[in-house]
Formats: C-alpha cells, sequence, structure tokens
C-alpha cells in the first residue's frame, strides 16, 4: 500500500509504503464494536444514587397500630410505595460497569480501525509536526492548509485527531485553543480515539509505523 506524504504547508512531498499488517486488515464492525463498549464501560463513573427504604432516614415507628383501624396494614413509613420512602431497583453507584478486554483483540480492533480509515482517504501522513514554539495561530495556519484538499479539516468538532510520535509541549498547546482537534501519541491511540476523530493526522509515519509494529503484531487477512 502506497500512501501520499503531506508537509506541514499542507503540499505533498512523496510517498509512503504502509505496511499491511497494520493498515491493511479488513473491517470488522463486530470486533470493534466489542472493544469500544467495553472501554466506555470501564470508563464509566458511576454517580447516580438512590437510596432503599433501609437508608432513608426516618420510618422507625410504626405508622399505625398492626389491626383495628380499617386501614391497610404498614410498618414503616419509608415503605417503597410510601410518599418519600425508599427507592425500589434504582440506580446504584456500587454498581460494576467493568469489562474485561482480552488485550490481543484490543490491538486488533485498532489495527482494524486504521485500516478503515486508510480506505476512507482519512488518515494524512505528515512527514514532520513540530512547532518551534506554542502558538495557536501556527497551529490554525496548519489546519486551514489541510482544509483546502480535505474538506472535514475545517468541522467545528472532531475534526481531527494529531497523532505525535512523542510529546512534543510547543506543538501540544499549540492545538490546545482549537476545538475541533485533539492531540496525543501514537503509543496511546486506541479505537476510541481513532474513531471519534474525522481524521487522523499521523506525524513521522516512519517512527509511528515502528511503534505500532512492536506494540501490536496481528497477522493482515
Amino acid at each position: 500500500m502506497e500512501a501520499k506524504i503531506y508537509n506541514i504547508q499542507g503540499k505533498e512531498t512523496g510517498t509512503f509504503m504502509l505496511p499491511e499488517n497494520i493498515f491493511g486488515l479488513t473491517w470488522n464492525a463486530d470486533l470493534v464494536h466489542q472493544v469500544v463498549v467495553s472501554m466506555q464501560s470501564n470508563a464509566r463513573q458511576p454517580i447516580a444514587h438512590t437510596k432503599d427504604r433501609g437508608e432513608v432516614r426516618g420510618g422507625g415507628k410504626k405508622p399505625w397500630q398492626q389491626k383495628g383501624t380499617g386501614r391497610a396494614r404498614h410498618g414503616s413509613s419509608r415503605s417503597p410505595i410510601w410518599k418519600g420512602g425508599g427507592i425500589t431497583h434504582g440506580p446504584r453507584n456500587e454498581k460494576l460497569y467493568a469489562r474485561k478486554i482480552n488485550q490481543k483483540i484490543k490491538q486488533k480492533a485498532l489495527l482494524v480501525a486504521l485500516s478503515r480509515k486508510v480506505k476512507d482517504g482519512e488518515v494524512v501522513f505528515v512527514d514532520r509536526l513540530e512547532m518551534q514554539e506554542p502558538k495557536t495561530k501556527q497551529a490554525s495556519a496548519f489546519m486551514a492548509a489541510f482544509a483546502k484538499n480535505f474538506s472535514g479539516f475545517n468541522k467545528k468538532k472532531n475534526a481531527a485527531l494529531v497523532v505525535l510520535p512523542s510529546a512534543h509541549k510547543p506543538t501540544v498547546k499549540s492545538f490546545r485553543n482549537l476545538g475541533n482537534v485533539a492531540v496525543t501519541e501514537v503509543r496511546n491511540l486506541n479505537p476510541i480515539s481513532v474513531l471519534g476523530s474525522k481524521y487522523i493526522v499521523l506525524a513521522d509515519p516512519k517512527t509511528a509505523v515502528e511503534v505500532l509494529s512492536k506494540k501490536h503484531v496481528v497477522k493482515a487477512k
């Protein structure tokens, strides 16, 4: 597979051969869905919490005597059928939503997502992306340069995910004020981050491929 390489001004500078075992996998919707849902469940923080009849304040005294009043028998005014009583089957913050994800499955889901992005022309390879100083103006110029050839770069939300070979503070700070761009390192890529943006901007493709090859070894199908 051959892909075009661009410079920071958005001009084509050459080509790069993409390894089939990373960018040539077939789409597997079931696999990706399983991993994405599991990751979202693991990141879920249960906050909503309701009190049952044993936790609601009050209700210790029997509302009225058991017999002789002509009314239905009740042992507590905090019963779930009473106003102000406990909640039955309500959300509880001790509930665990965590799901186990097999590491190889998670790795393959990432490569499948990247392969789909490459097939759809939504992965942009940039030879070098390092800002000399943190300037939002430079980041905006970068996005505007690529918007000429890739219309999705001007989206108001989730336009691009900039993937750097390693953390570079001036570059990260340059994109910080742009609400439609996210920045991460190639070692932190995951299926959710890849699928969460329209375009993936992969800086220094050679280094990125080396990192992906070491961490993710999957045979192409």
